[in-house]
């Protein structure tokens, strides 16, 4: 009897003290029976299964398991806002710098400045350059995976479904080309086309095959200025490919001072960039290209792009930019690499900037030089709106009338 009442006891002790932690536990419920039953398929697939007799319930786990791959969810669950995720997806600030260096090129160009040209041509290359970054990471999303600098792109972890990226690459270059050709004109329409294509369909594919890739690329970051010249002016001319030419020149300072630490990144994902495969003439071409940016410089008042004042404003800080890329040549070590990356984000817009401030003269309407317009042979003679019409004002000019 005493026997019977001390289980009571015991029992009812046990159950007082269990109630309180099912309670704890039923907020980690899902986690404790997701663990629960991964223990169990981990036992079950730990038993050997020349052990196992057919058809038993351990038999028919194994056999289920056997042909499942392992699937691991996203570190980032499908919640935030969609604009952020396709602002990473477009790389917003390198389209920013693409943007930007487009402007200049519209702003520098000798003609009138046309807003609605102006903001049509900014808006189409931005979306030709969003468009062509999304198809770059669509295709690269394996290669990011392995690299600690892009692990965790919106389609590497699964933020944006490829089909949305591809989707979304279309509507903008669509968009884009379309604003490009009949807001602009076919020039420069054929200018992005032209660079949507040698980015997405050959630079891309080339960083796993040669070092050349980097030339390719540079000539990627040339073309957008081109862009904007052509948008203000139609043609392209000597002015033009300075502009173009000192855009190609800062890619090698920028970009290989950029990859020197990131080297076991672009090793372990296969490309093929200068810093892995020669890293001598990675320092030596960052060095001869800062230079090259010095001497384009001092040429540009020779083509009446800017003044002379340009030359002396300028000389500062470029003259900077070859002493960090000759103290990257010759150390060759992370700090100054990072220096010159660092100097090459702030050296890019104040060039441009002084370019601007410096321009050799300013169009702002639409001016004719001459004060006769030709039409064939015969010469008309113009008249100024603001003077009265008189005798005076009627300059004799030859006109040469063809006979029947």
């Amino acid at each position: 009897m005493f026997r019977t009442f001390k289980k009571l006891s015991t029992l009812e002790c046990l159950s007082m003290q269990i109630l309180p932690m099912q309670i704890n536990l039923i907020p980690f419920s899902t986690i404790a029976t997701t663990k629960s039953i991964n223990s169990k398929l981990h036992m079950i697939k730990d038993v050997p299964q020349s052990d196992v007799p057919k058809h038993s319930r351990i038999w028919n786990e194994q056999e289920k398991t056997k042909f499942k791959a392992s699937w691991v969810p996203s570190p980032y669950p499908n919640t935030g806002n969609i604009l952020n995720k396709y602002k990473k997806l477009s790389k917003f600030r390198l389209t920013s710098l693409v943007v930007i260096t487009t402007m200049g090129g519209y702003v520098m160009a000798p003609a009138s400045f046309d807003a609605t040209s102006f903001v049509m041509c900014t808006l189409g290359t931005g979306l030709v350059s969003a468009a062509a970054n999304a198809v770059n990471q669509y295709h690269e999303v394996p290669f990011d995976s392995q690299m600690s600098r892009t692990k965790n792109r919106v389609l590497v972890t699964g933020q944006i479904t490829p089909l949305n990226a591809l989707g979304f690459a279309v509507v903008s270059a669509t968009t884009g080309l379309c604003l490009l050709y009949f807001g602009v004109n076919g020039l420069t329409a054929a200018l992005g086309a032209g660079n949507l294509f040698l980015y997405t369909s050959i630079y891309t594919p080339m960083k796993r095959i040669s070092i050349a890739n980097t030339w390719v690329g540079s000539i990627v970051g040339a073309i957008p200025p081109l862009m904007g010249w052509s948008g203000c002016t139609g043609t392209l001319d000597t002015g033009a490919m300075i502009l173009a030419g000192v855009l190609y020149a800062w890619q090698f300072p920028h970009f290989n001072a950029l990859s020197w630490n990131l080297r076991p990144d672009y090793s372990r994902a296969g490309y093929r960039m200068m810093a892995v495969i020669d890293p001598a003439l990675c320092r030596r071409t960052a060095l001869r290209y800062a230079l090259v940016i010095c001497g384009m410089s001092l040429a540009a008042p020779f083509f009446n792009i800017t003044n002379y004042w340009f030359v002396l404003e300028s000389l500062p800080l470029n003259i900077y930019l070859c002493y960090l890329a000759y103290k990257f040549y010759q150390k060759s070590d992370s700090g100054s690499s990072r220096r010159l990356f660092r100097f090459s984000l702030i050296h890019l817009p104040a060039l441009m900037l002084l370019f601007l401030a410096n321009k050799k003269k300013w169009y702002f309407n639409n001016t004719i030089d001459d004060n006769l317009v030709n039409n064939e042979e015969t010469y008309i003679p113009l008249i100024p709106k603001t003077q009265s019409i008189s005798v005076k004002n009627v300059i004799s000019v030859p006109v040469t009338v063809s006979g029947s």
